[in-house]
């Protein structure tokens, strides 16, 4: 079972391309100008069966997944559950936004078992006073898209570089 604040689904603003957004109830960390304060108040989603969010998962078969909140490394066992359904029954790519570090996972033994199955993490807190528009996929500079599959490989972090298409402009 997983807290649930929303699922939408072809969202663009969670990742590249298509994407289904989970969003996860509950979050320690109460980042100052947080955009979903909302969210980290774990009884404030409802409670969903892991097998009822896969099958709005697999039900667009275009889109890729991002698990985001609130914090979906406050709801580990769950969310791993849940990506490790994902991996089997799909060649979805999955992002996952947390406070925590990509460091301060791996010493988290229930943690780091979701790692298995992200492609790229977000990282880091939301610092207000580090906060930059212009950066993809992220509200502040501290914070990083890391390449999970290669970091854990390599054992060290490996950045993930973002290009977007060139035939995207922005006015």
């Amino acid at each position: 079972m997983l807290s649930i604040l929303n699922i939408l689904e072809d969202t663009t603003v969670d990742g590249p391309g298509f994407r289904t957004s989970i969003y996860a109830a509950g979050c320690p960390n109460g980042c100052p100008g947080c955009h979903n304060p909302e969210s980290w108040d774990i009884n404030r989603g409802r409670w969903m069966h892991t097998d009822e969010i896969l099958k709005k998962v697999l039900a667009d078969h275009f889109a890729d997944v991002t698990f985001s909140g609130g914090d979906p490394m406050f709801q580990p066992e769950g969310f791993t559950k849940l990506a490790h359904a994902i991996k089997q029954k799909s060649n979805k790519n999955i992002w996952c936004y947390t406070g925590y570090t990509f460091e301060k996972i791996l010493r988290n033994p229930l943690q780091a078992k979701l790692l298995e199955y992200i492609d790229v993490l977000v990282d880091g807190k939301f610092n207000e006073k580090l906060r930059d528009e212009s950066l993809y996929f992220r509200g502040s500079s501290n914070q990083r898209l890391i390449d999970v599959q290669a970091s854990l490989k390599a054992n060290q972090t490996v950045v993930y570089e973002y290009n977007p298409s060139p035939f995207i402009t922005t006015l």
